[in-house]
């Protein structure tokens, strides 16, 4: 390896537009739990995060991301077309997190009941597939927006307290808003899945290229279907109060792959 490239990649913490390799590339974006970046590299070069192959498009860009309890360092590696290797620690900010006590669920939502099982292991099982998957569009490389607008009820990372009862944390951002407020793609992409599930209700996946996706949940009815291309601002779905709610609203969850990430880094502030 060229001495300058080894000497570039090996430093941490990395800063929004340092240098990553040569020909000269960048990293831009968010280092912090839930945050994503966005990277270029030399055409043809492959990147892993902490292992996990990375998609590089024909110009060399791509996205990596940090989920909600990412340890304090992630290794990035890149193989360029040349072969050379680099490998370098880059240090991922550690946030504190809000504990949210929600009561007068329904106790079969909380605690499902036994004959719920397989159905609830299905509907994991095919939304983590569509959440593998990615796709060539490079929506993803553009500004977020917000899918709707109105008073934030639920933040990103907030432990949940259901019923009285430790549950898993929320991975997403809760919106208040009126049954049948319309809810717009917050940036373009391919819906890759509309399901009716037990936790969630009505379900609707949209693949923003390079890993990422954004979940919109408790819809009342989506507005397209799986294969339909929509550009930013498209009218997608409609707010509802399925699966397991106390009242009507969005929550809006953006992955990078199967990192859960904050979708108010992307969108800013409302």
């Amino acid at each position: 390896m060229h001495r300058s490239l080894a000497l570039l990649l090996a430093f941490a913490p990395p800063l929004a537009g340092d240098p990553l390799g040569d020909p000269p590339a960048s990293l831009d974006g968010d280092f912090l739990q839930g945050g994503m970046v966005r990277g270029r590299t030399a055409p043809g070069a492959e990147v892993r995060l902490d292992g996990t192959a990375v998609r590089v498009s024909a110009d060399g860009r791509f996205i990596i991301g940090f989920g909600r309890d990412a340890p304090a360092r992630s290794v990035l590696e890149v193989v360029l077309p040349d072969g050379e290797r680099s490998r370098r620690v880059v240090a991922v900010r550690q946030r504190t997190y809000e504990v949210q006590r929600i009561d007068n669920l329904d106790e079969n939502l909380v605690t499902p009941p036994p004959e719920t099982f397989a159905r609830i292991r299905q509907e994991q099982a095919l939304i983590a597939e569509v959440r593998r998957r990615t796709l060539d569009h490079q929506d993803c490389f553009g500004k977020f927006q917000w899918p709707l607008t109105n008073t934030i009820t639920g933040v990103y990372g907030s432990a949940r307290i259901l019923n009285g009862r430790p549950r898993s944390p929320h991975y997403g951002i809760d919106i208040a808003a009126p049954a049948g407020t319309v809810v717009r793609a917050p940036a373009g992409g391919v819906v890759t899945l509309v399901h009716d599930m037990y936790f969630s209700g009505t379900t609707l996946v949209l693949d923003h290229g390079y890993g990422v996706s954004s979940t919109f949940l408790h819809l009342s009815k989506a507005l397209v279907a799986p294969g339909a291309h929509v550009v930013q601002g498209t009218p997608i779905a409609e707010v509802g109060a399925s699966g397991r709610v106390t009242g009507a609203h969005l929550d809006w969850r953006v992955n990078w792959l199967e990192r859960r990430l904050d979708p108010q880094l992307l969108a800013g502030p409302m």
